[in-house]
């Protein structure tokens, strides 16, 4: 769990709102010029906890990416196996010692303005979960997606606790069609080299 107001670069970053008619077609095109021109094995690493609402975000699109048939990207974090702060920096080393050069795109929930609730930020470089917690864990990802679910500011883990599980469903959703998607144009620039 991070919040918007987290230090990565804005120069690389861009944002709508999942429910936004262009929303796929936006994304895919930032998504797709983050992403390396070598073979680089995409790994996604969907991080948060089924034991809070507004921090299930990365969990529920796991689980959702897990029931698809991905060519190109390997899963790390679901509801059933979370990928959460006691295990994050066990996963990160597991992650390097299984592949070669990883392309890694880390899928985390956030906490921003209320006017920001249910946009999607993509951008390139690390995300740092648990930031909105106060939390010190290893920072994650190549490029990150990341969703607002709720507000900022003040009792943040008591706002998380108090996320609507709606909201978090269907931006999850979103996410996994989005990265399905890009697995799909992966499949078909695969075929044109």
């Amino acid at each position: 769990m991070m919040t918007s107001e987290t230090p990565y670069s804005i120069a690389t970053q861009t944002r709508k709102h999942f429910q936004d008619l262009d929303f796929n077609q936006h994304m895919i095109k930032h998504i797709r010029s983050y992403l390396p021109g070598s073979n680089q094995q995409i790994i996604i690493v969907c991080i948060g906890t089924d034991r809070c609402t507004g921090d299930a975000l990365g969990p529920f699109v796991g689980t959702y990416l897990s029931k698809l048939k991905l060519n190109h990207m390997n899963v790390y974090g679901t509801v059933h196996s979370p990928v959460h702060a006691k295990n994050l920096k066990e996963t990160i080393d597991t992650i390097y010692s299984t592949y070669k050069n990883p392309f890694i795109i880390a899928i985390d929930a956030s906490l921003g303005k209320a006017s920001s609730i249910g946009s999607i930020l993509v951008g390139k470089g690390s995300l740092q979960p648990g930031a909105a917690l106060q939390k010190e864990l290893p920072n994650v990802g190549d490029i990150y997606i990341a969703g607002i679910v709720n507000i900022s500011g003040f009792m943040e883990f008591q706002i998380l606790q108090n996320t609507r599980l709606s909201i978090v469903m269907d931006m999850a959703h979103k996410i996994a069609k989005l990265l399905f998607t890009l697995d799909r144009y992966l499949t078909e620039r695969k075929r044109v080299i």
